[in-house]
């Protein structure tokens, strides 16, 4: 049972408007974003696929993947893409307090630093899953933080749609200024690798550029 949609409703964007749902419609951009990594292979093969177009992206990491696999988080931002905080433990914001989520989030912050070699900050902030509280929300916000959150969901993460399903829902929601959820993970794997690269070529030949959000 599909529990979420894959277009991002306008009332929604509306009634949160404290949050970035997409950029400016005026000219042919995509913002391509990958949660949940980085992890060996599967980012690597993303890294490999926007070299291939020339495509700009931002990595919504998680600290403790971070941690784990601090080459490939280099490799990233060594190709010229954006990275955002997607907490330390990938923190359903519904279920944890203020206090908790702030802090994990700003564990992932220090891990960020720390692991990069050119000693990276970022204000771009993710809530896994999309979900976070008003109280999370505005205390971050009030740090400096922009939250991204997103106008077409890939779906790649839903083990009961097909890989050619997901590729359809980008292809038929996409428009110009949107940002676009794809995860670099092992659970989105199949369908990540399937879309991406028929995504990446599509809008290639429209003549759109992938930028990675500032």
């Amino acid at each position: 049972m599909k529990f979420y949609t894959i277009k991002t409703p306008r009332i929604i964007k509306k009634l949160f408007s404290r949050y970035t749902w997409c950029f400016s419609s005026t000219k042919k951009e995509i913002y391509l974003t990958f949660d949940d990594g980085p992890i060996p292979v599967v980012t690597e093969f993303v890294l490999d696929q926007l070299k291939i177009h020339n495509a700009k992206a931002t990595f919504f990491c998680i600290g403790d993947n971070i941690k784990k696999h601090p080459i490939v988080f280099n490799q990233i931002l060594k190709e010229g893409h954006t990275i955002g905080n997607h907490t330390f433990n990938h923190l359903n914001g519904w279920k944890h307090s203020l206090k908790n989520y702030i802090n994990n989030t700003k564990k992932a912050e220090g891990i960020i630093q720390k692991y990069s070699k050119e000693k990276v900050t970022t204000k771009l902030f993710r809530p896994p899953y999309g979900k976070i509280k008003r109280s999370q929300a505005t205390e971050l916000i009030n740090k400096g933080y922009k939250i991204i959150m997103w106008d077409v969901l890939s779906a790649d993460f839903d083990k009961n749609i097909s890989k050619e399903e997901c590729f359809e829902n980008v292809i038929k929601n996409t428009n110009n200024g949107s940002i676009i959820v794809f995860h670099d993970s092992i659970k989105a794997k199949e369908k990540l690798y399937y879309a991406l690269p028929k995504i990446l070529e599509e809008y290639t030949k429209k003549g759109y550029l992938f930028k990675a959000i500032p």
